[in-house]
């Protein structure tokens, strides 16, 4: 039916458009069957997968174990600390928070800090067991990339001074001490470092006028790259360029020194290598002169060099050797004795430990060479011996302690005999007033540490000092003389100190020292006063310091 419409519909088109006869159109085609449209399911092509070249993939480099931790440097008359569960800062007792045991934080829990801060190991945060944080750990160690990592810190603090009869000059002195540090320390794989810290020091308020050590403005404290040259029994050697902090061992000869200000750093080379039994570093530095006004530099007339070797034969014991050559060019002159123009070679050696609860420290140095055209020949000697109560309330620590260092029993003769202490950390070993320092001096002290709890320690010292040889100086702890009879008639009875020192750590960054020493002057000292100096001849300390690190 509808082919027949649809054939009437075309002829009748064709005759009125065309001819008008409907003779004349031609046949319709045959319209075909409508077709049946069946369904068919498109089938997605699946792309290949590609093929990975295992061998041509680069895995983030594993940085667990950089740096390579270095072994901490044991101090002399040093406490044992409390361990177990307990509240290890004020903020842990007033939160309730009772830990099992000491935290892992790198960071001492004393205000004071004697290595430096691009020693502190804080590897643990790797560990995805670690169950220690910190709002601050986002700032350590930063992976950038696969084969890049970077943490920031730093420190502040401030320090209120009250010396009376300061410097034993008659002067009392009133003052305040602040400071600033900051750093960034960069790796690439275990093969590259570059280490930055800054420091801001100043000081106000002093009645006289102020030390070098006690501020240098805005300047670098470290600035090196370390370079990795290679390893032994599978640690790392690294060699170092550039402005950096040098301690080793005991510190009584070298230090960070973080009593000042400034703290103490030189500028050089060294190479290290950090090892599960032993470290060792050499070394060829400058020391680095504060100066307020400009950038510090090194004092070209003065080189540092040699080498120092840390063996550990069993847990908490340290055999050290060392052998270090300095050499000053600077001419000095002090009270009338030559000290400059020198070059001197010192050769020591050092044993340290505890085992069941018995404490020991034992360290010898000789020096020879020349001073002012003299021949040298010197010496120091320490040894101190101590016991830890650790079944006693407040975990008591006591030290006894015997230290020597030679004098001049001939100044300006030809032969020189006063031992140089170098490059110190005066302030811990021979009392906190500051009078006294490693150079012809005879020093019996004793100490004890207490820990009514955990977050408290209470330090106190006693020291009784001599003189080695009466007809030499009474150095003070930057090595300089402070008082002299060459004739010897005054004595050598210098005095007697007493130090109370107490350190409240109040969270896991911040702490409070105090402290108060006084020198019960002796006989040498009221001798060699001023004639017009009738009483007053004692001298005291007392200070309060706030320090925060991150």
């Amino acid at each position: 039916m509808n082919s027949l419409r649809y054939r009437g519909i075309r002829t009748l088109t064709a005759w009125v458009l065309g001819s008008g006869s409907l003779a004349a159109a031609e046949p319709l085609p045959e319209i075909p069957a409508p077709i049946e449209l069946v369904a068919v399911e498109a089938k997605a092509e699946t792309a290949p997968a590609p093929v990975v070249c295992e061998s041509c993939l680069s895995p983030a480099f594993d940085f667990s174990k950089v740096p390579g931790a270095r072994a901490p440097q044991l101090l002399g008359p040093r406490p044992v600390l409390p361990t177990g569960p307990g509240y290890y800062s004020i903020l842990d007792q007033l939160r309730g928070e009772c830990l099992k045991a000491p935290p892992k934080y790198p960071y001492p829990r004393f205000a004071l800090m004697p290595p430096s801060n691009f020693d502190a190991p804080f590897n643990y945060l790797d560990d995805p067991k670690n169950t220690e944080h910190d709002y601050a750990d986002p700032l350590k160690r930063m992976k950038l990339g696969d084969d890049w990592m970077l943490s920031l810190g730093g420190q502040a603090s401030g320090r209120y001074m009250n010396e009376y009869n300061s410097r034993l000059g008659r002067a009392d002195n009133d003052y305040f001490l602040y400071r600033t540090r900051v750093n960034a320390d960069l790796w690439y794989k275990d093969i590259f470092r570059f280490y930055v810290e800054g420091i801001h020091a100043n000081t106000v308020g002093q009645n006289l006028a102020p030390l070098a050590i006690d501020g240098t403005g805005s300047d670098f404290l470290n600035l090196f790259v370390d370079v990795k040259l290679g390893e032994y029994a599978d640690k790392p050697i690294y060699a170092r360029v550039g402005r950096q902090e040098l301690n080793f061992g005991s510190q009584r000869l070298v230090s960070t020194l973080d009593w000042a200000n400034t703290r103490r750093t030189f500028q050089g080379a060294s190479a290290y290598r950090n090892g599960e039994k032993w470290d060792s570093q050499v070394f060829w530095v400058q020391p680095v002169i504060p100066n307020f006004n400009k950038l510090d530099q090194p004092d070209t007339q003065q080189t540092f060099a040699g080498g120092y070797l840390n063996y550990r034969p069993a847990k908490g014991q340290s055999v050290e050797l060392y052998n270090y050559a300095y050499v000053n060019n600077n001419a000095v002159v002090q009270g009338g004795l030559q000290r400059g123009n020198s070059s001197i070679n010192t050769i020591g050696a050092r044993y340290t430990g505890d085992k069941n609860s018995v404490l020991w420290d034992v360290e010898a140095a000789g020096q020879f060479g020349r001073v002012a055209g003299q021949n040298a020949a010197a010496g120091m000697a320490t040894a101190g011996l101590g016991y830890n109560l650790k079944d006693v309330a407040w975990n008591p620590t006591f030290w006894a302690y015997y230290d020597y260092a030679t004098g001049d029993g001939s100044p300006n003769s030809g032969q020189y005999n006063t031992f140089n202490q170098l490059f110190p950390f005066g302030h811990y070993y021979l009392g906190w007033a500051d009078l006294v320092g490693r150079q012809n001096i005879q020093d019996i002290n004793f100490h004890a540490y207490l820990y009514p709890t955990k977050w408290l320690t209470f330090w106190t010292q006693y020291h009784i000092f001599q003189l080695a040889n009466a007809k030499d100086a009474l150095y003070n702890t930057a090595g300089n003389v402070s008082r002299l009879d060459r004739t010897g008639r005054a004595g050598g009875n210098v005095g007697q100190e007493l130090d109370f020192i107490m350190n409240f750590h109040l969270t896991k960054h911040s702490d409070v020292l105090a402290g108060y020493s006084h020198l019960f002057a002796g006989s040498f000292i009221k001798n060699t006063a001023p004639a017009a100096q009738k009483d007053g001849f004692d001298s005291s300390t007392f200070f309060v310091m706030y320090n925060y690190r991150w």
